[in-house]
């Protein structure tokens, strides 16, 4: 009663303002038990929590790195927050979501915001009714705090659109955040909500999920509701979370999943039950478990050498966790997953269907959205393809519908022969592409086609600071199992990372002198260095003094490799100067290196007594 009395005292006092109640609680990598434990015991309030997610948005998605992954704000969330707050001090919490504050991608309809699918051609539109599992997380006393960006239409894998362009990567803003969910992807990784929901029609939770250092489930088909999503193809769609730990992911999949009257697929067969994810964690999951390496999903090609070494070395620590690991060679996987994807034939009925059903869009048609110039470049070739194509009654849709029923029959005998509890292999053969260019190495098709669970969890970085992704695909309703797993190799590798350009709010920029005196001249280098640790970019003034005109050539920032000489990461001259200035960008890795006294300016000169003079760029210690 008496933390009861502080909240409600709290709520009415209007004293849950930024930066009063949620003072000494910092939401950045905050898990959901964290928050909900904070507000249980009276140290924050879910209308503070709110607040400061919003203040998280401002900073790292409108300013700093600009992420764009946050397109639309809830105009009521403080004041739905309020009324959590004053309703748990009252009744008590509704569960482990009273008050927590989560995004969804923008093509579930939300009844209080528009819902545009990342096309123009649904600005301003608003469906009548939350999509089924909007209203399940409402119920569980979630506050939809706002909703992200995606690939328009969920056509592809990189995050851009006609209605809100391109979404950047937290981790290296000059990449993509993977899609279709890259906008909710993004958002989570940089701690813009607790969690946030995606789909997945060919990898669009999994790829995100890997790229942006998280866990995320495709579910078995109809274990969760598509019902109010925009589809692009009912076969195929599923929705689902995307989370920072799988123990946020449990809760989220908990409150999600279920039985919807408005989705034929949620019926189960008679004494199929649906699993209890949080129930189903458990520390020693992969003791005993037997994972079949799924060989010619990790590819040959020079550009996926480095996040297949990757893979394999997250396979390894399954195997320290007590987990058997067996190659699984199946040749004839890639010609029977070649075809069997419905999204070409479905898309434009089953999103006509949508646009009849639900409310009064502004369009009706693909054919209106394309003739209409209402999609962006890149999607151009794709749509009209799917326009041409002659949808359910096409000879290559029969075709597509038998390779699926094979497959899955096929996995289904493979891992029994083999007695094999899930199958592993990358997300994604190859790291993300920078922006603009293709984006190749989509292991998606395996679950999308059989309908099986997969789960996407984080394998490590590359040399440059990417994050990678692992997949463990099952049989159909093995997800808590899978779940199960990946808790136990979180817990056993503890992969998750934050992205260092989205860190604590207000981070000052860090300012600092370095100078070297050559031995024995008097020749001296001064420099003085601000670094943004929200954009990662590290201004310089370089002064030279007492050598010999002519006698500068270069000055260069390299690497320290083992306290020693390293490579040159940057040019800031390639002739003589007296002073120099300028901005460079440096990456994440050489963010960390810098830190620790790991980068240095090197001048270059003509003088044997004066050539390769060093200046660290270490910063000082901070309090």
């Amino acid at each position: 009663m008496k933390i009861g009395r502080t909240l409600l005292l709290c709520t009415l006092w209007i004293a849950c303002a930024p930066g009063v109640y949620a003072q000494g609680f910092e939401v950045a990598e905050s898990t959901i038990l964290e928050e909900q434990r904070a507000m249980t015991e009276g140290r924050v309030t879910a209308k503070a929590l709110v607040q400061a997610y919003l203040d998280r948005i401002e900073a790292f998605d409108r300013r700093g790195p600009h992420l764009n992954a946050v397109i639309t704000l809830n105009p009521n969330a403080l004041r739905e927050a309020e009324g959590l707050d004053r309703e748990r001090a009252v009744k008590g919490a509704r569960g482990t979501l009273h008050g927590i504050p989560v995004i969804v991608k923008d093509n579930y309809g939300t009844a209080d915001m528009q819902t545009t699918a990342g096309t123009m051609a649904l600005l301003g539109f608003v469906p009548p009714q939350d999509a089924f599992q909007v209203r399940k997380l409402r119920e569980a006393g979630a506050v939809i705090i706002g909703k992200s960006n995606l690939h328009e239409l969920a056509s592809g894998i990189t995050t851009v659109g006609s209605a809100f362009g391109q979404t950047l990567n937290p981790y290296d803003p000059s990449r993509n955040p993977g899609g279709s969910s890259g906008g909710t992807a993004a958002a989570i990784a940089a701690s813009l909500a607790a969690a946030g929901m995606g789909s997945d029609t060919c990898g669009s939770i999994r790829i995100p999920a890997s790229v942006n250092n998280l866990v995320g489930l495709r579910t078995t088909k109809g274990l969760s509701s598509i019902s109010g999503i925009v589809p692009l193809s009912v076969t195929q769609d599923v929705g689902g979370p995307l989370a920072r730990s799988v123990a946020d992911l449990a809760v989220m999949l908990d409150a999600t999943i279920g039985e919807d009257p408005a989705d034929s697929a949620t019926h189960l067969q008679a004494g199929q039950s649906r699993p209890k994810f949080v129930e189903a964690l458990e520390a020693g999951a992969l003791k005993g478990a037997r994972f079949g390496i799924l060989e010619p999903l990790f590819g040959d090609a020079s550009d996926d050498q480095e996040v297949i070494r990757m893979v394999r070395s997250a396979i390894e620590d399954l195997k320290k966790e007590g987990a058997t690991a067996v190659s699984v060679p199946m040749p004839e996987l890639l010609a029977a997953l070649d075809g069997s994807s419905v999204i070409n034939a479905e898309f434009k009925e089953d999103l006509a269907n949508y646009l009849a059903t639900h409310g009064n869009p502004p369009v009706h048609s693909l054919e209106e959205i394309v003739s209409g110039g209402l999609i962006h470049a890149s999607l151009e070739a794709v749509m009209n393809a799917r326009m041409a194509s002659k949808g359910r009654d096409s000879r290559e849709y029969k075709i597509a519908l038998a390779k699926r029923a094979a497959i899955q029959q096929t996995i289904l005998k493979l891992m029994e022969d083999q007695k094999l509890d899930a199958l592993v292999y990358p997300t994604m053969r190859r790291k993300t592409a920078r922006i603009g260019e293709p984006q190749g190495g989509s292991n998606c098709q395996l679950s999308a086609s059989t309908g099986f669970p997969a789960i996407s969890m984080p394998a490590g970085f590359t040399g440059d600071g990417l994050p990678v992704g692992v997949e463990l695909f099952g049989r159909a309703f093995d997800d808590a199992k899978l779940v199960s797993y990946a808790y136990a190799y979180e817990r056993a590798t503890h992969r998750r990372r934050a992205p260092a350009r989205t860190g604590r709010l207000n981070l000052p920029l860090l300012t600092w002198q370095s100078s070297a005196q050559a031995p024995g001249a008097n020749s001296t280098v001064s420099a003085q260095f601000t670094f943004d640790q929200t954009t990662n970019e590290l201004t310089y003034h370089v002064t030279a003094a007492g050598f010999p005109e002519g006698d500068i050539l270069a000055a260069t920032i390299h690497r320290a490799t083992k306290g020693d000489s390293g490579p040159a990461i940057s040019v800031l001259s390639n002739h003589g100067f007296q002073s120099i200035a300028g901005t460079e960008k440096l990456s994440d890795p050489d963010r960390e290196k810098m830190m620790s006294g790991g980068l240095y300016l090197r001048i270059a000169s003509r003088s044997k007594s004066t050539d390769n003079l060093r200046v660290s760029l270490k910063p000082p210690a901070r309090n």
